[in-house]
């Protein structure tokens, strides 16, 4: 792997463990797509360091339980 692009996983990571930031939110900091920072952090990241990726992990499964909880408020009832 190119260093270049090791450096960008891991200041992602690190980044998304900090802040709790969304695929979405660290994509538009660090000025790539979200494909790009999904694969990075659940594919690459693996490779590089799996505590890491543990922590990561973490953090994006509080996200997606609270987008969850979010679109349940707006949906209507039958």
């Amino acid at each position: 792997m190119n260093l270049y692009i090791e450096t960008r996983v891991l200041n992602i990571a690190d980044y998304i463990i900090e802040t709790g930031a969304t695929v979405r939110a660290a994509a538009g900091v660090f000025g790539v797509s979200k494909s790009t920072v999904h694969k990075d952090i659940t594919e690459r990241l693996r490779t590089i360091n799996k505590a890491l990726a543990e922590k990561v992990a973490a953090v994006l499964e509080v996200n997606r339980e609270h987008t969850r909880r979010t679109c349940n408020l707006f949906e209507i009832p039958p």
